[in-house]
């Protein structure tokens, strides 16, 4: 399946769920896309709730169902909790820390950082945006100075996840923590995504 590239105002309307989790997307138009947006009352069955919510954590992740199926995958052969272990899993992915660090305002825009080669992981280049994170790892930049666009996101004060650290001077963080389930997008009931995989797998 390929990725979605539309507006992800769209999505956000379509999903009922702010994909860059500001909530703007719904302020205006609280209501699905389309001219029949605002009728759609139907009660979805359990399948179909199901499987919204596995498409607003995918979504909001921005990963297609083979990578959104294979971390799942590695989640239920975790010993923590499955819906736990899922979303860490999630969270340890190198476009999601750069987005958490503030670094950029988007995990689409941090993803293009680490694809063009101007993240570093401990000192190393990393330009897979999947490559999982392990905690302790530090995140920084290639070169004497990071680009214009990080600066602009540091210098903004963009919103620091509380399982980082940043030292926004050296334009560069640290994993600290693995998340804890309060700090994550409450809106997302994961036990519906996993009864959605075990009718699958």
């Amino acid at each position: 399946m390929s990725k979605y590239t539309g507006s992800s105002w769209k999505k956000s309307r379509h999903l009922n769920f702010s994909v860059l989790e500001t909530g703007e997307e719904l302020k205006k138009r609280p209501y699905g896309p389309g001219q029949h947006g605002q009728d759609r009352k139907r009660k979805p069955s359990e399948y179909g709730v199901q499987l919204l919510e596995k498409q607003k954590l995918r979504t909001l992740y921005g990963l297609n169902e083979r990578q959104f199926r294979r971390l799942f995958i590695l989640a239920k052969k975790d010993p923590t909790v499955t819906g736990l272990a899922f979303f860490r899993i999630l969270e340890s992915r190198l476009d999601n820390l750069v987005f958490r660090m503030g670094f950029a305002r988007t995990r689409a825009g941090a993803r293009q950082l680490v694809n063009h080669g101007h993240v570093l992981v401990n000192g190393k280049k990393v330009d897979i945006p999947s490559y999982l994170c392990s905690v302790g790892d530090v995140i920084s930049f290639n070169g004497d100075s990071p680009l214009k666009v990080v600066k602009e996101c540091v210098e903004g004060k963009l919103p620091v996840a509380p399982y980082v650290t940043v030292e926004p001077e050296k334009f560069q963080g640290t994993f600290t923590r693995e998340p804890e389930r309060n700090e994550l997008p409450l809106e997302i009931q994961e036990s519906q995504i996993i009864e959605y995989y075990n009718r699958k797998l």
